[in-house]
């Protein structure tokens, strides 16, 4: 069971960050597409303007109205603009001359003179100033300069993708930890689900070797029962054997060999219906179904699949009595079969939950029983597993598809 990044995983995270590179940079690009498209529209306003004064110096009638024109158009412009002469001086600090700039009246003349002759250099540094011209014959002569910087609605979308890319990074930052921590907490609950299926696997044989050990000792003296007694504590070594192995294959892949499905749940059975009775409960293993059904399968690994489904079908029966029946369906491409129990059953909302790494709803067992069996089936033998129905009172059937390899 890896429990660490290979490389699939390496080759996601470099996948994932170049998008997220490509998204960046794409951000960034058409932001400043705007950008530039909108100080392109500023700048066809301030060249109107331009183009209006010129014509207002050039003219020989009467250009009030013209003038009140330029007014109107002018006023809703939102981005900061100064009116200067030729040599970039300002004949007054009004609103005439400057737009979209606060600044306190009640400065000298001589601090007034400083901060527009930094604020003229902090525009011509973003946009060209724009030149009023007057013809005069064949001369022409530059009278005014229009100075002007970028709105605010600029500003704002130029640092906008950085500011983006800024709380993205912040909350991928925090995802990441995040993340991590609920790895780090799965990986936790793995081992400690790990280490508690070790000693439910272990338990079982262990306490049925503890039981034979007190019957050899009370029928010492009779050869016969002596045999039999012996015969269990082989089997149960044995099945301490198996699962061993069976922890020593989590991880790798197992050979699929043809196999008889009925067989196996039958030698499951027989071990069970031998312990049963010494939990002090009745309860019956039926088998029903087709005989002959076959497929290629991991008999260790599917047997461990059984056994878990047995266990979690005998916790459930909480009566004396109950039964668990084995119904085995051979058809063309699959073999299906259902284990049904007439135990507490389980609330529909967790249904998918007994699956879960470190679920559990009693002291031993759930806790990585299921999540195994479902890696078996779905990921060694290409099947399904699943709870197929079940409530409260009225017992679960599980649903094992094997495919026909």
């Amino acid at each position: 069971m890896a429990l660490h990044g290979g490389p699939a995983s390496v080759r996601i995270k470099i996948s994932l960050i170049a998008i997220a590179v490509l998204i960046g940079a794409t951000t960034i690009w058409y932001t400043n597409l705007l950008v530039h498209r909108l100080q392109d529209k500023e700048k066809q306003i301030v060249q109107l303007y331009a183009r209006g004064l010129e014509y207002v110096a050039n003219a020989n009638t009467d250009v009030t109205d013209i003038t009140f024109l330029f007014e109107n158009i002018i006023r809703p412009i939102d981005f900061p603009m100064i009116l200067t002469d030729r040599n970039d001086s300002l004949a007054a600090y009004d609103r005439s001359s400057i737009r979209n700039i606060d600044f306190n009246a009640k400065l000298s003349k001589k601090e007034l003179a400083e901060l527009f002759s930094r604020t003229l250099k902090e525009m011509d540094a973003v946009n060209r100033a724009i030149e009023v011209k007057f013809v005069n014959g064949k001369d022409t002569l530059v009278i005014q300069k229009i100075h002007f910087g970028e709105s605010i609605l600029i500003r704002q979308l130029r640092y906008y993708p950085y500011l983006q890319i800024a709380l993205a990074f912040f909350f991928f930052v925090l995802g990441y930890v995040g993340f991590s921590q609920i790895k780090r907490s799965e990986q936790s609950n793995i081992w400690v689900g790990m280490a508690k299926e070790t000693a439910h696997q272990f338990g079982t044989p262990l306490s049925s070797l503890l039981g034979w050990i007190e019957l050899l000792k009370m029928n010492y003296s009779d050869p016969d029962k002596v045999q039999d007694i012996t015969e269990e504590i082989q089997n149960d070594v044995g099945r301490l054997e198996k699962i061993t192995n069976r922890f020593s294959k989590i991880g790798s892949k197992p050979e699929l060999k043809e196999s008889d499905v009925v067989e196996l749940l039958q030698k499951v059975t027989e071990y069970f219906k031998r312990r049963i009775p010494q939990t002090g409960k009745r309860i019956s293993l039926v088998m029903a179904g087709d005989a002959s059904a076959k497929t290629k399968i991991s008999t260790e690994l599917l047997e461990w699949v059984f056994e878990n489904l047995i266990k979690n079908a005998l916790d459930a029966i909480e009566t004396d009595e109950g039964i668990i029946e084995f119904h085995v369906v051979d058809s063309i491409n699959k073999v299906e079969i259902e284990i049904v129990d007439n135990g507490k059953g389980i609330d529909m909302n967790k249904r998918k939950d007994v699956f879960r790494p470190g679920y559990s709803t009693k002291r031993r067992g759930w806790g990585l029983g299921l999540s195994l069996s479902k890696r078996i089936v779905e990921e060694y033998h290409s099947g399904k597993i699943y709870v197929k129905s079940s409530a409260p009172g009225m017992g679960t059937i599980f649903k094992v598809v094997l495919p026909k390899l």
